[in-house]
């Protein structure tokens, strides 16, 4: 199973006694009520995973590792395209409107961030000024002017909408693709470094 976990996949199964003596209690609290935890871009140990612990705040944010047997469901961002809620903010309506369209795009798509941690988790995470955050499967490369066209798209949207496309090497702000820049942006697990191609891996 771990070489199938990606970034922004929500896992369940962690316990309270899996997180380090140190946890705030808010984080204790968290991982106790079930709620899931997010996969991070960062090395681990090769029996566990980079996971990320979410508060009601946005600022509880807490890095941390989970046991690969502890792993009990796993729930991909893809896994949300068609998952409905019925709440009226900004960010479901974007979905909603965004959702026909990009599965039109030809590529693999799914929601992340507050949008998909509420989706998956039935737990209400968004607010009237959440963004909606979106990721891209592009093992092949996406062109410019693509790209380009897909902002235009999103820019539509009825809130922010912040889009990652996820390449074979890393991932990459859609917004940074289609702009003029030369080099951009990838992050993966080992690190965030200046790239030309996205695509191509580095030397």
């Amino acid at each position: 199973m771990v070489n199938t976990i990606l970034a922004h996949d929500l896992l369940w199964g962690m316990t309270p006694e899996q997180l380090p003596v140190d946890a705030p209690a808010w984080v204790v609290e968290s991982i106790r009520a079930g709620q899931p935890v997010v996969v991070r871009r960062a090395l681990s140990a090769p029996d566990c995973i980079a996971v990320g612990v979410r508060g009601r705040l946005r600022e509880q944010r807490f890095a941390t590792v989970m046991l690969i047997d502890a792993i009990a469901h796993r729930v991909k961002p893809e896994d949300l395209c068609h998952v409905l809620i019925d709440r009226d903010l900004p960010a479901v309506h974007a979905l909603n409107d965004l959702r026909p369209m990009l599965d039109a795009c030809g590529w693999v798509w799914g929601v992340s961030g507050s949008a998909g941690f509420e989706l998956a988790s039935g737990i209400q995470a968004l607010h009237e000024g959440s963004d909606l955050d979106l990721i891209l499967r592009t093992p092949q490369p996406m062109d410019r002017l693509k790209a380009q066209a897909l902002v235009k798209m999103l820019d539509a949207a009825a809130c922010q909408v912040d889009m990652q496309l996820q390449t074979p090497f890393g991932a990459v702000a859609l917004r940074e693709w289609a702009g003029a820049a030369r080099r951009v942006l990838l992050k993966n697990a080992r690190e965030a470094s200046l790239v030309i191609d996205p695509w191509e891996q580095a030397a």
